[in-house]
Order: structure tokens, then sequence, then C-alpha cells
């Protein structure tokens, strides 16, 4: 699971870096995600949440090998690299949750600025033809 979660956290920042700039590939992930999110809402929402889940399986993992290190008095080397492990997992998926939240504000943020860059343009253009009317 840690390598599957190591390739989706440098994913998500690769979309988080096309999204912050404007270039060529940020149109063709815009229209990725405007489709991801207009035709299968709810496919993004399962999820976040079955890694919400997972997350929530894994905390509660490392709990318990605490809560066992605890009563022992002395932290066992089997669980000492199962924790490391757990914590690992956790920590990327828990960074996973928050860089899809982050790719979410950033994609309605750029549509909208994009939109509103496109009414500006259309209304400076109405305005010069209406100049050009009306000489």
């Amino acid at each position: 699971m840690t390598p599957f979660l190591g390739v989706l956290v440098i994913a998500e920042m690769l979309v988080i870096m096309i999204l912050l700039f404007r270039t060529p590939l940020r149109k063709l992930v815009m229209i990725v995600m405007d489709r991801l999110k207009d035709g299968r809402g709810p496919v993004m929402s399962t999820v976040a949440a079955t890694l919400f889940v997972f997350l929530m399986s894994t905390l509660y993992s490392i709990t318990r090998i605490q809560k066992r290190s605890m009563e022992t008095g002395a932290v066992n080397p089997t669980d000492h690299v199962l924790l490391a492990n757990h914590i690992l997992d956790a920590s990327l998926m828990g960074f996973c949750l928050f860089l899809g939240l982050m790719i979410d504000r950033l994609h309605y943020y750029v549509k909208r600025f994009d939109d509103s860059e496109d009414i500006k343009s259309v209304n400076k253009a109405k305005k010069t033809y209406e100049t050009t009317d009306s000489d």
C-alpha cells in the first residue's frame, strides 16, 4: 500500500503544480476534472470516504500496538516495524486526502477565475464595439 500511496501523493502534487501555472496542460486537466465532477461526482467522494476509512483503521492499529507495548513495558521488534509501517501509511493517506481537497478547491478557483476573465474580455469587446458603432 505504501508504494501506491507514494505514487498517488506525487501525482496529486503534479496536478496541483499544473493547476497553479497557466500552461496548455492546465486546460486539459481542467477539462478532465470537469468531466469527473459533472458526470460521476459521487465516485470521487466514495474514493475519499474509502481512503478515510482505511486511515481510521490504520490509526486504530497504531493505538492498539502502542497499548500493547505499554502493557508489556518493552517494544517488540516486530511491533516496532509494524508501528513504523502503519505510521508511514497513515501519514501518506492523510497527505492524499489533504492534497485531494487542495485539488478540488484549486479547480474551483481556477475555473471561477478563468470564467471571470472570459466575462471581462466579452465586456471589453462589447464596449469597444459600442464606441466604434456610435462614432
